[in-house]
């Protein structure tokens, strides 16, 4: 998309209505999402991310010609955005020292206007460039990849072990989809129980943990937990896999749920082309803010039972856990999860033009279906 063709406007618009729909609706207290399971808190702040991401590339598109979608399958931006932003990042500071601070810029630009007649379109880009130089340094953008971190911890009090609940984000780069996973890990390892388990097989109760903790909550394990949660990101890895892997990886970890919430397909009237069918009906509403859909999928897996570990001569065999894969439901089988729910979020005004063409019970089936209208999200029209 090139700046001056207002695509580049259009999209952005569309793109941070829906970023700020959906915040309304995880933040809701009456939302499945926020009251089950921490889910709608733990991916607020990646929505935040992803704000703060767009608004940068949208400074970004004011002193740079292209800025680049996946029109035909996410609708959201290509994966070298994501890369660029990142490389940005490391010499962020040494380029804003060579530009004026904004304030200056806007002077310059009156005074320009005042000599010339002229519109400073120089200068308007040098306050671009600034406004991005300063976002992507707050270190608060949606990078490829975003480091776990353990938000709470306690014991199971059947065996005594402490778990942990980790969550971490991933932009994928071949299918272009921002996501982020949420594990339910047991740690079956010595020092750690000693460390943090009393003789009731509950928490110490004079230990402080200082939530959130950065990483993995056991510094054992902690540097190559973060390794492997880059290496298994990806979205072509289902969520049972990314377990199987995980409890394969490290002898003492055995994760008990992961979760992941794929955000996308992104629809956005004269900007994706990803569906014809809606893109033309998306055609028919007036305001660029309200022509979009966004779609996302939460899918999880669990374990359903663990094989005790095995103490030989001459081998050992630690603990596996067994994980449950929906069988009886043909997409969850094809996903590799134990269950998984598809939500889509619309504007008022979209879903009415949907609701009018016919279309809106096919494009939604299978679908929870959630109504932007004003500052309220409408759930389960």
């Amino acid at each position: 998309m090139r700046a001056d063709t207002g695509a580049a406007g259009a999209y952005f618009r569309s793109m941070h209505a829906a970023l700020k729909g959906l915040r309304v609706y995880l933040a809701d207290a009456n939302s499945p999402l926020y009251a089950h399971g921490l889910i709608g808190q733990v991916i607020i702040p990646y929505v935040d991310r992803l704000e703060a991401t767009f608004s940068a590339w949208e400074n970004r598109v004011g002193f740079l010609d292209r800025f680049r979608i996946s029109r035909a399958d996410s609708g959201f931006p290509m994966f070298q955005n994501v890369l660029t932003l990142e490389n940005d990042r490391a010499s962020a500071d040494e380029r804003l020292a060579a530009i004026a601070d904004v304030e200056t810029l806007k002077a310059e630009m009156a005074d320009f206007i005042l000599r010339h007649k002229q519109f400073p379109s120089a200068l308007q880009a040098q306050i671009a460039e600034r406004l991005y130089l300063e976002d992507i340094g707050k270190d608060a953008v949606f990078a490829p990849f975003i480091l776990p971190e353990t938000i709470r911890v306690s014991v199971n009090p059947k065996n005594g072990r402490p778990f942990y609940v980790v969550h971490w984000g991933v932009f994928d780069g071949s299918q272009t989809l921002p996501m982020v996973y949420m594990a339910t890990i047991e740690d079956s390892s010595e020092a750690i129980a000693k460390m943090l388990v009393g003789p009731d097989r509950k928490l110490k109760p004079d230990l402080e943990i200082p939530l959130p903790v950065g990483g993995l909550l056991n510094p054992e394990f902690a540097r190559g937990f973060d390794v492997f949660a880059e290496k298994n990101g990806a979205y072509s890895l289902s969520p049972a896999t990314i377990a199987q892997n995980m409890d394969a990886d490290f002898e003492h970890l055995h994760p008990k749920q992961l979760r992941r919430f794929v955000l996308g397909p992104f629809y956005s009237s004269g900007v994706t082309d990803n569906s014809d069918r809606i893109s033309t009906i998306l055609s028919k509403v007036r305001k660029d803010e309200n022509a979009w859909l966004l779609t996302w999928t939460l899918q999880e897996v669990f374990s359903k039972a663990e094989s005790p570990a095995r103490r030989g001569l001459w081998n050992s065999v630690p603990a596996r856990d067994v994980y449950h894969i929906e069988t009886d439901d043909l997409e969850a089988a094809r996903q590799g999860v134990s269950a998984y729910q598809k939500h889509a979020l619309v504007p008022h005004d979209a879903y009415q033009a949907l609701y009018a063409s016919g279309e809106a019970e096919s494009i939604f089936s299978g679908f929870t279906v959630h109504v932007v209208s004003g500052n309220q999200v409408i759930s389960e029209v």
